[in-house]
C-alpha cells in the first residue's frame, strides 16, 4: 500500500505538467494539457478514495467534468 501513499505526489507533479501545457499559446500543447488533467484527475481520485477524502474525490469529480469540456472546446 506504500504506492497509493505515494500516489499524491506523483498526482501532484502530473497536475503542475498539466497546468504549465493548459496555459500554452499553442492550441495542440492546450489539448493535450487538458488530457494530462483528465489524468491528474484520475490519480487525484484513486489516492482521495485510498486516504477516504472524499471531499477531494467529489472537488476532482467536478473538475474532471471542466477538463472534459475544455477538451471538446479546444477540439473545435
Amino acid at each position: 500500500m506504500y504506492w497509493l501513499d505515494s500516489l499524491q505526489w506523483l498526482a501532484l507533479v502530473v497536475t503542475v505538467i498539466a497546468a504549465w501545457m493548459v496555459s500554452n499559446e499553442t492550441r495542440s500543447r492546450r489539448l493535450i494539457g487538458f488530457w494530462v488533467f483528465l489524468l491528474s484527475n484520475v490519480l487525484w481520485l484513486v489516492w482521495g478514495v485510498h486516504a477516504q477524502a472524499f471531499a477531494l474525490v467529489t472537488l476532482q469529480l467536478f473538475l474532471a467534468v471542466s477538463n472534459i469540456h475544455g477538451v471538446i472546446k479546444n477540439r473545435r
